[in-house]
């Protein structure tokens, strides 16, 4: 058997060191989310403000950690962000850092035609016997990553879970690495309010036992969730998985048993939010964790029967246009995979997309059914991929229906004390008589 402890030994530094290995116009990044390593994140944005460095840019992907990329005080270093946590999302509309529009399942070939990746950064779990380093619960963007990027460093966290599949990085192609055990964020979650129970109600009455799901994080996936657990041989197949998927799991009512592609298997490309999904993850037989470009891929989701897409949005206007990303100019996040799932799981047979949000915003005081969507709001989902449109006051399919008959519908999916408006628009267009 090969002997990894000398060269991982050779290749092992600190932080600091690593980077130190950065020089001005040099072009970084991570994969999603835990990916990004804090310790070598910590001594770059030191290492950029020391040397006075120029032109650096860092590219993430829902960035859960402050960092120089996102923050004025260092100007050397520019975030580029893919889809935003809150630190991107504020610098972003600082001024002070950028955004790379994109769908989740182009991200990977969107990398390759970078024109330079000089480094990435890793989290990864320790190295196993055979040299290889399992970046756990990131195998989003990683595998492109890595066939771009001119260097490699990782920073080694045996809190890191190991995933028995997604991508790998061997002892020998890494640059250097170093070591920080630190604890992975365990997220609280929301609390469950009347408004989100509500809509989940309506999603699940719309998910038939043997349905394949998909969503997200938040207080409408978690009561999603929730009311899900009476449903039997579920399946999941799923860009992030959750705390509440995994939940779902554990009271049986997920099963992957009935699923036409990865049969018994839970796939996902990412993990995010508590310690007890990362236990989950850890050298899990039945979990498959893959790349982006496959999980999210429309023509792959579609082969799946019974697929339901579940997905917020922050408005949305008569046409059906559906904006999840912005609030008027102001930058929220990102498309991520909300389109790939909508065209995917409406060409799936049987297969359903629900956009769920609250009716209001601000308190009660802004409709997010509008007669137009806010000026700048960015369309994300477009009006001929809209499927079902959830609220608190009910669930409407928009496929298949005209203008007059969806605004119809939306409006009564609005907040009573904004309808009376809505259909004085509705009239003023000649939309509705």
């Amino acid at each position: 058997m090969n002997d990894y402890v000398t060269p991982y030994e050779a290749k092992k530094t600190t932080p600091e060191k690593i980077a130190q290995h950065v020089e001005s116009g040099w072009v970084c990044g991570s994969d999603i989310g835990l990916s990004a390593p804090p310790g070598i994140i910590a001594a770059l944005d030191e290492h950029v403000g020391e040397k006075d460095l120029a032109d650096v840019y860092y590219h993430t992907l829902l960035d859960w950690l402050p960092m120089g990329a996102y923050s004025e005080e260092y100007p050397g270093i520019t975030g580029v962000s893919w889809f935003s946590g809150g630190f991107a999302r504020k610098a972003v509309n600082q001024g002070i850092a950028d955004v790379m529009p994109s769908y989740f399942r182009d991200m990977p070939s969107l990398i390759g035609e970078q024109n330079q990746i000089d480094a990435i950064f890793l989290a990864v779990a320790p190295m196993d016997e055979f040299g290889n380093f399992s970046t756990g619960p990131s195998a989003a963007l990683s595998e492109a990553l890595l066939k771009k990027a001119k260097r490699i460093y990782l920073e080694v966290n045996n809190h890191i879970p190991r995933s028995v599949t997604g991508p790998v990085v061997h002892l020998s192609d890494v640059e250097a690495l170093c070591e920080n055990h630190v604890k992975l964020p365990d997220y609280p979650r929301p609390e469950l309010d009347m408004v989100s129970k509500q809509i989940a109600s309506y999603i699940a009455e719309e998910i038939p036992d043997e349905s394949v799901i998909q969503f997200g994080i938040g207080a409408i996936p978690d009561a999603v969730g929730l009311a899900l657990r009476e449903k039997r041989d579920l399946g999941i197949h799923t860009e992030m998985l959750t705390e509440s998927m995994v939940e779902l799991i554990d009271a049986g009512a997920v099963t992957n048993e009935k699923k036409t592609l990865h049969r018994g298997q839970t796939v996902a490309s990412f993990a995010f939010g508590s310690k007890r999904v990362y236990d989950f993850i850890h050298e899990n037989e039945a979990l498959t964790m893959l790349p982006i470009q496959y999980i999210n891929d429309p023509s792959i989701i579609r082969q799946i029967p019974s697929f339901m897409s579940i997905n917020s949005a922050i408005e949305i206007d008569f046409f059906g246009q559906v904006c999840a990303e912005s609030m008027g100019t102001m930058h929220f996040s990102g498309t991520g995979g909300q389109v790939d799932f909508v065209r995917g799981a409406v060409l799936s047979p049987g297969g359903k997309s629900f956009l769920a949000f609250p009716s209001t915003a601000k308190d009660g005081t802004v409709s997010r059914i509008k007669a137009i969507l806010s000026p700048g709001a960015i369309v994300t989902t477009s009006k001929n991929d809209v499927n079902y449109i959830v609220t608190e006051y009910g669930i409407a399919n928009l496929r298949g229906k005209t203008l007059g008959q969806r605004t119809k519908a939306l409006i009564d999916l609005a907040h009573p004390k904004f309808r009376e408006e809505l259909i004085f628009e509705a009239k003023k267009r000649n939309i509705i008589l």
